[in-house]
């Protein structure tokens, strides 16, 4: 109803059944209700001496007013962006990971996908080779470095100078950096940590999938009143696109803005990591959870990493037994991975562990609860104890090695 009555202020005094010309008021229970008979007149409005009925026929023509404007507005916001960070030159491979849901996302709203670049660099073609059509290139010195307010200033700019539909960006240290700055700058909506996106077919709104809730739940989140949608997405998790060396785009320069001078850079410090070989960029992982009953029970995941050729992940579980270091946990609290063979030992597959693996191309599953969750995302299954079936692995491919 647009009409309403507030109960707790209504003393059923039975004013408003007097001027009600079409007899749409009744009292029951010492309360007046209005019924299906209601015209919207609004006699009834003016006449309660307690204010307790309520014309929300304002609320709702704004509201449909601003519904209006929204659908008005797809006409003046259109195209997918990805800003595509860079460091010391080389885009980070998350960049083309978003291209590659970019794509299908322009494709169902049929626009365009452009990319936007901060810093020198000389694989900016590379962005239209994996499938940007545009690309927006700040091509200055004072953007090599990351500064939260230049990198947010420059991007606001550009944003409401063109109007995208949706922004995604890596959830990496920069991303999570300063995207919150522009969406605060733009009073727009932010979801972070997305591990899917897809458009709504009715609506053409962004849905995007997160973990919540400590990864209990997967929530979709929509936000359906302001553009741009924007949205951080994990590393790792969306498959890169199709490369096409011959694709031809558009790179368009844009004018650098200068620093504030808040941020200085005084020393570079590359990470160092305590793994053989970085998991996320391993092609094949074996991951052991507590399944594995201890710390002695990684010797031999380390054996069969090594003669396939890949490093050795865990699971939270795992981690916190102190069995493994941190810097091997895959996870939502760990790292994102998707190699081409994951293997994974021991572990029942929580959903705080499957966001971090499930986009991985081959997952093969080692458990001896054939009801583990695991079970559900892997490709292969093997119901056993992994004390057995990994050695055997192990003694197969040393066979194998020897012939």
């Amino acid at each position: 109803m647009l009409i309403r009555i507030d109960i707790e202020k209504c003393t059923g005094c039975g004013t408003c059944l007097n001027v009600c010309p079409f007899g749409a008021i009744i009292i029951k229970e010492y309360k007046a209700f209005i019924t299906e008979a209601c015209t919207l007149c609004g006699a009834c409005v003016e006449s309660c001496p307690e204010s307790a009925i309520i014309d929300e026929r304002g609320k709702e023509e704004a509201k449909q007013a601003t519904m209006e404007d929204m659908q008005d507005s797809k006409f003046k916001v259109q195209g997918v962006w990805v800003f595509a960070e860079q460091s010391q030159g080389k885009i980070a491979s998350v960049a083309y990971e978003l291209l590659g849901i970019g794509r299908k996302l322009a494709e169902e709203l049929k626009s365009k996908l452009s990319a936007v670049l901060f810093g020198p660099s000389d694989e900016v073609q590379e962005l239209i080779k994996w499938g940007a059509d545009k690309v927006y290139y700040a091509d200055a010195s004072q953007y090599a470095y990351l500064d939260d307010e230049l990198y947010a200033r420059t991007l606001v700019k550009l944003i409401n100078q063109h109007k995208p539909e949706i922004l995604l960006a890596g959830a990496t240290a920069i991303g999570r950096s300063f995207i919150p700055r522009v969406a605060a700058r733009l009073r727009v909506g932010l979801t972070a940590d997305c591990t899917g996106l897809e458009i709504d077919k009715e609506t053409g709104n962004l849905l995007q999938i997160r973990p919540a809730f400590g990864g209990n739940i997967m929530a979709t989140i929509v936000s359906p009143t302001s553009r741009p949608q924007i949205a951080t997405v994990r590393p790792r998790v969306m498959k890169r696109g199709e490369y096409n060396p011959d694709k031809k785009g558009e790179i368009i320069k844009i004018e650098p803005l200068e620093p504030t001078g808040k941020v200085k850079v005084l020393e570079r410090v590359e990470e160092t990591s305590f793994c053989k070989v970085n998991l996320q960029d391993a092609k094949v992982i074996v991951s052991g959870g507590r399944g594995i009953g201890g710390p002695e029970g990684f010797s031999m995941l380390w054996e069969l990493a090594s003669l396939l050729g890949g490093t050795v992940g865990a699971s939270r579980a795992a981690v916190d037994e102190g069995w493994i270091p941190y810097a091997h946990q895959v996870g939502q609290t760990g790292k994102t991975v998707c190699p081409k063979l994951y293997i994974a030992c021991g572990i029942s597959g929580a959903v705080q562990h499957l966001v971090g693996m499930q986009s991985s191309d081959i997952i093969v599953a080692i458990n001896k609860d054939p009801n583990a969750p695991i079970f559900n995302v892997a490709t292969y299954g093997i119901v056993g104890d992994v004390k057995v079936i990994v050695p055997l692995m192990i003694k197969k491919l040393k066979e194998g090695v020897s012939e």
